[in-house]
């Protein structure tokens, strides 16, 4: 499966009109533990990481590592036992109950393995559920151009049980990006999947990132789900052990076995 690669800005752009937005997300010393003070398990041990906007970065690493437990701090759906996340400048643990939720609506995309699916829902209003649900309206014309990349024109009438597991994941993904959010977190979403709708679906988050400027972070197990990311961080026993750019499955392989994943 060929990484899809980004397009480089011309040579001849002035650097100078190019502004760094700051991260999308990021956690500083953060630490979460499970269980009381005698059994506890210290699922994140001081992890400092930041996501930048606009770019796809895929997190990697042995079961147990931290992984999913990460990206729920980053979504808001866990809190931290101590350290702080943030999205853009946004600090999580200073967030009341209803103003995470908010953010989780308004400022967070989700994917995850499963679908979650309304199954009474056809893909469209499925699509349009986030939006629906915080009274607002879809922009048309952006709701085209996701359903388009994605490949559903022809399937938004259908329910979730007349679509292939590819086209509902697909049905995730236009949902996780209509509401423009600022960032998507993605928890291994190819692991129902077949190759070629994985293939599929990958393909699509890569256009998502270099084509409309989204931010991605995805937990996988998968090398060649990684390699599609611009970035890769790496896991293990709760901390952030490295980072790899421009990865290939074959890189990413050889690192997992370094660190007995």
């Amino acid at each position: 499966m060929a990484m899809l690669m980004r397009a480089e800005p011309p040579a001849t752009e002035p650097a100078l009109h190019l502004v760094d937005p700051g991260p999308a997300a990021k956690a500083t010393n953060a630490v979460k533990l499970y269980g009381d003070a005698d059994t506890s398990v210290r699922a994140l041990d001081g992890v400092d990481v930041e996501f930048q906007t606009g770019r796809f970065t895929a997190i990697m690493g042995p079961s147990g590592s931290g992984k999913s437990t990460l990206l729920h701090c980053l979504a808001g759906l866990d809190s931290l036992t101590s350290g702080s996340i943030s999205i853009g400048s946004t600090i999580l643990g200073t967030l009341r109950e209803r103003q995470l939720t908010r953010l989780r609506r308004d400022r967070i995309g989700f994917i995850f393995q499963a679908f979650n699916l309304l199954p009474t829902l056809t893909a469209a209003e499925n699509i349009t559920l986030p939006l629906a649900l915080a009274g607002r309206k879809p922009d048309q014309a952006w709701f085209d151009k996701v359903v388009d990349v994605v490949g559903l024109r022809q399937r938004l009438h259908h329910r979730p049980a007349e679509l292939s597991g590819g086209q509902q994941q697909r049905v995730a993904a236009a949902r996780a990006l209509v509401s423009r959010p600022e960032i998507i977190l993605a928890d291994e979403p190819t692991g129902n999947l077949d190759s070629k709708a994985g293939g599929e679906l990958l393909a699509f988050m890569r256009r998502a990132v270099d084509g409309f400027g989204q931010t991605i972070v995805m937990v996988t197990h998968d090398p060649v789900a990684a390699s599609y990311a611009d970035r890769i961080v790496f896991l293990a026993d709760g901390k952030v052990v490295d980072e790899m750019f421009e990865p290939t499955a074959e890189r990413a392989i050889d690192h997992m076995k370094q660190l007995g994943g």
